[in-house]
């Protein structure tokens, strides 16, 4: 019998885990002012390549206000958006 089916298999894979598209700010401000921004305004607008959940992370800054309503947003992204005027809808 060969080696590595003889050895013992380690390690889990969780089959429920929820896989995230990260999006960050730097990304979110190429948009204009008042813009409502959707997984399909994202895609349609090349910052991603699939549908799926979309994370927005607080890596950058921005300077615009906009409408985001995404599935999961970090506390520090929610924070700069709504300090430039703009509002988040998880």
């Amino acid at each position: 019998m060969p080696l590595h089916r003889r050895l013992p298999k380690r390690g889990f894979t969780n089959i429920f885990k929820k896989i995230y598209i990260l999006v960050s700010l730097d990304d979110l401000d190429s948009f204009e002012n008042g813009t409502n921004i959707d997984a399909m305004t994202l895609l349609s607008a090349g910052i991603i390549k699939k549908i799926g959940a979309v994370k927005v992370l607080a890596n950058g800054e921005i300077t615009k206000a906009i409408n985001v309503k995404v599935d999961k947003i970090s506390e520090g992204a929610k924070e700069k958006i709504i300090a430039a005027g703009g509002t988040v809808e998880e």
